[in-house]
C-alpha cells in the first residue's frame, strides 16, 4: 500500500474521533459562520436607519434605503478578492489559518461599524468609512463560507457529509433569527428616536465579544484530516490559484460553483436580508410584526436544513440541488403572491415555501464546494467560484429587488429576479452538475 493511500485511509476516520473533538469542531466552524451572517442580518434589519444615518438627511426614504443597500452590495465586490487572499492561505497553510483570519477581520470591521460617526457629524466621510468597513467585511466573508465548508466537511464521516454541511446553512439561519430578535428587542425597548440615534449600533458592537469567543475556539483546533494527509504526503500546493487556472477540470468546477452559488446566495439574501424590508416598506407592515414573521419563517427553514442534509446523504447532491433550483423557478411568484395578501399565516407559508427550496440548494452547495474540487486546491477553487457568484449575482439581489418594486410598483417584482437567475442556472445544472457524494475528498485526481 502506498504512503498516499495509507495517509488517506488513516485520515478518513473522523467518525472515531471523540465526541468532544467533533463538538469543538462544529462550534468553532459554527460561531464564525454565525458571525458572518449575523452581520448581514443586522445590516438588513437596520438598512433604513443606516441609510438615514450615513447619507444626506434630505434624501427620500427610497433613496436612503437604496443607498444603504448599495453599500451592502459593495461589500460583495470585495468577496472575490477575499477568495484570492484567503483561499490560497487555506490551501497552503491550512483551513484553520484561513478561518482564524476571517473571524478577526469580520469581527473587527463589524465592531468599528457600530462606532462610526453619522453624516450629520462628519459629512461625506461617514459613507466613505462605511464603504471601507463593508469592503473589509467582504474580504473576510470571501474566505468564511467556503473555508467553513472545507473545514467541517473534511472533518465529517464520509457518509454524513451532508448532515454536517447542514450546520453551516443552519447557523446562517440561526444568525438571522438571533439578529431578528435582537432587532425586535431594540425596537421594543427603545423609542424610535433612540433606535435611530444609537440603538441600532448595539448589535454591531456585540460582534466584538462574539469574535473573541470564535477566535479563542478556533485557535484551539488542529487542522482537518484532509489537510494533514496532504502534509503527510508532501502534496500541499505552493501555488493553488495557478494550479487551478492550469486545469480545465478545475476551471469547469469553478464555473459550476459560480452557477449553483448564485442561486443559493440569492435565495438566502432574499429570505434573510431583503424579506424584512419587503414586509415593512413594500407591504407596509409594522417593524415588529415584520420581524416576527420573518423570524418564524427562518426558524422553520433552519429545521429543514438538517433534513436536506440527510436527504443528500441518502440520495446524493445532484438531484436535491436541481429540485431546489427548479422550485425557485416555479414557486417564487406564488410565494410573493402569498406575501401580497398581508395575512400573517400566508406570509409565513410563503417564507416556508422559499425556505424549502433554499434548504435543498444551500446544504448541497456547502458539500459540493468540497466534493467538486481536488484536495490540494479546494480552498482556492471553491472560494473563487462561490464568491464570484455572490459578488455579481446574489449580493446585488436585495438592491435589485428594492429597485424593481420602486420602478414597477408591483409587489411581485422581486420574485422576477429570483426566477430569472434560477431559470438560467437550471439547464446548466441538469446538463453538467455531476453526482459527487461518493467521491474520495482526499484525492487530488478529481474535479467536475
Amino acid at each position: 500500500m502506498s504512503s498516499t493511500t495509507t495517509a488517506s485511509e488513516r485520515a478518513r476516520r473522523p467518525a472515531k474521533t471523540s465526541a468532544d473533538t467533533r463538538l469543538r469542531t462544529a462550534v468553532a466552524v459554527g460561531i464564525g459562520n454565525f458571525m458572518e451572517w449575523f452581520d448581514f442580518a443586522i445590516y438588513g434589519f437596520f438598512a433604513v436607519i443606516i441609510g438615514q444615518t450615513f447619507f444626506p438627511a434630505n434624501s427620500s426614504p427610497t433613496v436612503a434605503i437604496l443607498s444603504s443597500l448599495s453599500v451592502f452590495a459593495i461589500g460583495f465586490l470585495m468577496r472575490p478578492l477575499g477568495a484570492f487572499v484567503l483561499g490560497p492561505i487555506g490551501d497552503k497553510h491550512g483551513r484553520k489559518t484561513a478561518l482564524v483570519l476571517s473571524v478577526i477581520l469580520m469581527g473587527s470591521a463589524t465592531f468599528v461599524m457600530g462606532l462610526l460617526p453619522s453624516y450629520a457629524a462628519v459629512g461625506i466621510l461617514a459613507p466613505i468609512l462605511l464603504v471601507l468597513l463593508r469592503c473589509i467585511q467582504g474580504l473576510a466573508a470571501g474566505g468564511e463560507w467556503s473555508g467553513s465548508a472545507a473545514y467541517l466537511v473534511e472533518s465529517a464521516p464520509h457518509n454524513r457529509r451532508g448532515l454536517y454541511a447542514s450546520m453551516i446553512s443552519g447557523t446562517a439561519a440561526l444568525a438571522f433569527i438571533v439578529g431578528s430578535f435582537v432587532a425586535l428587542w431594540i425596537n421594543s425597548a427603545l423609542s424610535a428616536d433612540a433606535v435611530a440615534s444609537w440603538g441600532w449600533r448595539i448589535p454591531f458592537i456585540l460582534a466584538l465579544p462574539m469574535a473573541l469567543v470564535g477566535l479563542y475556539i478556533r485557535m484551539k483546533l488542529g487542522d482537518t484530516p484532509v489537510f494533514e494527509a496532504l502534509k503527510d504526503t508532501g502534496s500541499v500546493s505552493t501555488a493553488p490559484l495557478k494550479q487551478t487556472g492550469k486545469s480545465r477540470k478545475n476551471l469547469f468546477a469553478v464555473l459550476l460553483t459560480f452557477a449553483f452559488s448564485s442561486v443559493s446566495g440569492l435565495g438566502i439574501y432574499y429570505l434573510a436580508t431583503y424579506m424584512n424590508n419587503h414586509f415593512t416598506n413594500a407591504l407596509g407592515l409594522e417593524r415588529i410584526p415584520a420581524l416576527l414573521l420573518s423570524g418564524t419563517g427562518l426558524f422553520i427553514y433552519m429545521i429543514m436544513c438538517p433534513i436536506a442534509g440527510l436527504i443528500s446523504d441518502r440520495y446524493g447532491r445532484r438531484m436535491p440541488n436541481i429540485l431546489g433550483t427548479a422550485g425557485f423557478v416555479l414557486l417564487s411568484v406564488p410565494a410573493f403572491m402569498l406575501f401580497k395578501t398581508g395575512d400573517p399565516v400566508f406570509i409565513v407559508l410563503g417564507v416556508v415555501i422559499l425556505g424549502a427550496c433554499q434548504a435543498l440548494v444551500s446544504v448541497t452547495n456547502v458539500v459540493l464546494l468540497v466534493e467538486l474540487f481536488p484536495a490540494a486546491t479546494r480552498s482556492s477553487g471553491s472560494a473563487l467560484g462561490y464568491n464570484l457568484g455572490l459578488a455579481f449575482v446574489a449580493g446585488p439581489g436585495p438592491l435589485i429587488a428594492t429597485a424593481l418594486v420602486a420602478a414597477t410598483g408591483s409587489l411581485l417584482a422581486p420574485s422576477w429576479y429570483l426566477v430569472v437567475v434560477s431559470l438560467v442556472v437550471l439547464p446548466i445544472l441538469i446538463k453538467w452538475l455531476p453526482e459527487t457524494y461518493k467521491r474520495d475528498i482526499f484525492s487530488n485526481d478529481h474535479a467536475a
